[in-house]
């Protein structure tokens, strides 16, 4: 192997890559970045087993070949290295070769024929704005379970309703679902991708501009871009029938100012005790929104706020934690909060915005 690229492109790919190498000590490969100079392009490839991804850059190509290194030193190379200017390239003896105008570095290569395959997944596929698919897995991943004991719930549930693409994820004290609207939208019926891998789809995706195509099976899923390409597994199981659980109809409305919210939640919260329990107070008739919170070694706490509020009085605790979560994917400038009963999901949204909705299981102790 024998190349030339630009530094910059190959700095940015490696940070990329190295940060999917696997930490396996009977499969040691996996720690490494394989390096693959073919055509007019670089590729870099790494995998986990549970993520695997291959970030294209174009390269001057004197001789194709492959080696294997570490992605850790190589990432640590590459992130020191500050001119703006071509690297070289070059494997001897299965070693690496790295040359720039003020630097020369060779590396220890690693025996590559051990390096997985990165699996080309066939299946159904569909293709959307990369910031759409961002804005629906933000929407709602910080809902997800982070136990695997219930796989399922460990995920972020993706299927298709009419012209929508539908993100949901729940761990089961509170949900949040998210709705994307996309034009001829064929039938997905549903898509399991596992919680740990959905910061590094995210991490890898979110400043990437254009569109990615997503094409799916029951064992993988890619999502692919003019140089990018990622799989992850998924996970075999079925989500809960969550649809049963949202009201249809709510005893009691409120309408506050997000910011107002957000700043009695956080002073509210210096007061909450070990469970993050804030206690919430609402009487349409006397024309109350009243947040309150008390801690035996602090003090105690009482915030009124600015409602339009209608039906009948509620009172209830909540997990002041779980409420916040949800500011990131509300982008109104006011909160429309739903309530049935004192034991009952309370279901936070954008007002005027159906494309979301958050629901809290109440605590009451």
């Amino acid at each position: 192997m024998k190349l030339e690229c630009e530094i910059e492109k190959i700095k940015n790919s490696i940070s990329q890559v190295e940060r999917i190498t696997g930490k396996n000590l009977t499969l040691p490969v996996l720690n490494s970045v394989l390096l693959i100079a073919s055509g007019k392009s670089l590729k870099l490839r790494s995998t986990n087993l549970s993520l695997g991804i291959e970030i294209e850059i174009p390269a001057k190509i004197e001789k194709e070949g492959i080696v294997a290194i570490s992605g850790s030193i190589l990432n640590g190379i590459f992130s020191n290295i500050f001119q703006n200017e071509n690297v070289h390239l070059e494997s001897v003896d299965g070693n690496l070769l790295i040359k720039t105008r003020k630097s020369k570095i060779k590396l220890k290569g690693q025996v590559h024929t051990d390096f997985p395959t990165i699996p080309a997944v066939s299946g159904d596929s569909f293709t959307l704005d990369v910031k759409k698919l961002t804005e629906g897995i933000k929407s709602v991943y910080y809902s997800s379970s982070v136990s695997d004991i219930k796989p399922e719930i460990s995920s972020v549930y993706i299927y298709s309703n009419e012209d929508n693409l539908v993100f949901v994820s729940t761990d089961s004290f509170r949900l949040a679902e998210k709705k994307i609207k996309i034009k001829g939208l064929k039938e997905i019926p549903g898509i399991l991708i596992p919680f740990k891998n959905i910061p590094e789809i995210l991490r890898i995706f979110g400043e990437v501009q254009g569109e990615v195509k997503v094409c799916f099976n029951k064992n993988q899923i890619s999502f692919s871009t003019d140089d990018i390409y990622l799989t992850s597994r998924v996970i075999d199981g079925v989500f809960p029938d969550y649809r049963q659980i949202i009201p249809k109809e709510f005893k009691t409305d409120a309408v506050v100012l997000k910011q107002d919210l957000l700043n009695a939640l956080k002073l509210s919260n210096i007061f909450s005790d070990k469970f993050n329990q804030l206690n919430l107070s609402i009487k349409p008739k006397e024309k109350i929104f009243e947040l309150s919170s008390a801690n035996n070694d602090i003090g105690e706490n009482k915030t009124y706020l600015d409602a339009a509020i209608s039906g009948e009085s509620v009172e209830l605790g909540f997990n002041y934690k779980y409420f916040l979560d949800c500011f990131q994917s509300i982008n109104t400038d006011s909160l429309s909060i739903r309530f049935n009963q004192s034991s009952k999901p309370i279901v936070v949204g954008g007002v005027s915005d159906n494309s979301f909705i958050y629901l809290i299981m109440p605590m009451n102790r």
